[in-house]
């Protein structure tokens, strides 16, 4: 396929060709932020028993019926239950038990009074003494019932559910420590370029450090993935497609940068479309234009342009919806917000336009999107410096300031509501 698609169709053909991995088990602390691959079922019941939502003393509701601040029922606390600990004896008529949070409720009693609505009126308020009460409380008033978060053998955490921080403690306390979940995508990311040298060296004359590597390994790892930074490959049919075949053998997803375009030395696509299938050669933005899909042994292979903001503009945009999906997501999209242009911005290139630009609050509240100085492609600077891409729709027209436009908010998590 050779003709230019839209970027929804380039997101959906990519996501059309890949799978939830196969699922693997892990601990439980591993598991925050992660997919479930099954249903996750506690083993008891949570709480295992009825106890007080706070300190206070366990009464008889019928007891205090009638109970005013002109005419309190006095009760005699005749035991203390701390945490963790039971009251197993019986109580008579006139007489209560001092509770703490988190401790058992007797059988006996049916309501909580929390302390600071009880007055004592002898001794210290514990065992031997009188405390007063001012009013009958409700049925099971400050009382949390057994199974009141789950019951033995309910799922708690359902299959495809993104299991959270707070997650991890629920499911904690129902027995649950390991979690079967998708596995992490191993993804290789290949530079292409003979111009190109280790960050760790000086460039001479004609060449340029490994930028690209550093920032689509780190965009994979902030997807969830394992990410492997093959060794620089130059400009050199054979070699790249020799490298882009034992990648493919021995990774989830394959994403190469460099050599996507049209030049002399650009052979991702070719080397693509002769180890395997290509289905994708350009797509309709700026910056990004370049870029190609395939499949190589099964293997999804994704050639990202050289330019460093074209380059992660089509992986943030393309490729992480994809390796989303690999382990289990089903939020795909950035979320959006619209804001006001502060500047405006001549467009002769009907392609979509996406501007490195920054968000902030006007004077009167509303979203302003200030778009950066410089949105050359081969810069990422302006990307660290900014909060948002704001989106020129394709076509020729010019923008104004005071224009609406759509802003894309890439470091917000896929399917948050704003």
């Amino acid at each position: 396929m050779t003709a230019m698609i839209s970027l929804e169709q380039a997101r959906e053909l990519v996501l059309s060709r890949v799978e939830p991995l196969e699922a693997e088990t892990v601990d439980l602390l591993d598991a925050a932020g992660r997919v479930a691959a099954a249903d996750l079922k506690s083993d008891m019941d949570v709480s295992p028993f009825a106890h007080a939502a706070m300190d206070g003393y366990a009464v008889r509701r019928a007891e205090l019926e009638g109970a005013t601040a002109d005419s309190p029922v006095m009760l005699e606390p005749i035991a203390e239950v701390p945490a963790g600990g039971v009251f197993d004896g019986t109580a008579a008529a006139g007489q209560c038990v001092r509770i703490m949070t988190g401790a058992a409720l007797p059988d006996c009693f049916d309501a909580v009074v929390k302390y600071e609505i009880v007055d004592i009126v002898e001794g210290d308020g514990k065992c031997g003494g009188k405390v007063a009460f001012y009013a009958q409380p409700k049925q099971r008033d400050n009382v949390r019932e057994a199974g009141e978060e789950a019951k033995a053998g309910e799922a708690v955490v359902n299959r495809g559910e993104v299991i959270t921080t707070a997650g991890v403690g629920f499911l904690a306390g129902c027995g649950v420590l390991q979690v079967p979940t998708h596995r992490k995508p191993r993804v290789a990311v290949i530079p292409i370029g003979s111009e190109l040298v280790a960050p760790s060296e000086v460039p001479g004359p004609g060449h340029i450090r490994n930028s690209n590597s550093y920032a689509l390994a780190a965009c994979a790892k902030a997807a969830g993935c394992e990410a492997d930074m093959l060794p620089i490959v130059p400009d050199d049919e054979a070699a790249l497609e020799a490298v882009v075949r034992q990648a493919a053998k021995t990774h989830d997803f394959v994403v190469t940068s460099g050599g996507a375009s049209n030049g002399d030395f650009d052979f991702i696509k070719p080397v693509v479309e002769r180890a395997g299938e290509l289905l994708m050669t350009s797509v309709n933005m700026r910056p990004g234009k370049a870029q190609t899909f395939g499949i190589v042994d099964g293997t999804p292979v994704f050639g990202l342009p050289g330019n460093p903001a074209a380059a992660y503009m089509g992986f943030e945009l393309i490729i992480r919806p994809a390796l989303r999906k690999m382990q289990g997501y089903s939020a795909f999209e950035h979320p959006t917000v619209k804001a006001k242009l502060t500047s405006g911005k001549k467009k002769k290139d009907p392609r979509r336009l996406f501007m490195r630009a920054t968000l902030s609050h006007g004077e009167a509240g509303e979203l302003l999107v200030t778009p950066a100085k410089k949105q050359s492609s081969g810069l990422f600077g302006p990307i660290q410096k900014t909060n948002c891409m704001a989106i020129l729709p394709e076509g020729a027209q010019d923008a104004k300031p005071g224009d609406e436009v759509t802003c894309v908010l890439l470091d917000a998590p896929e399917g948050m509501v704003i």
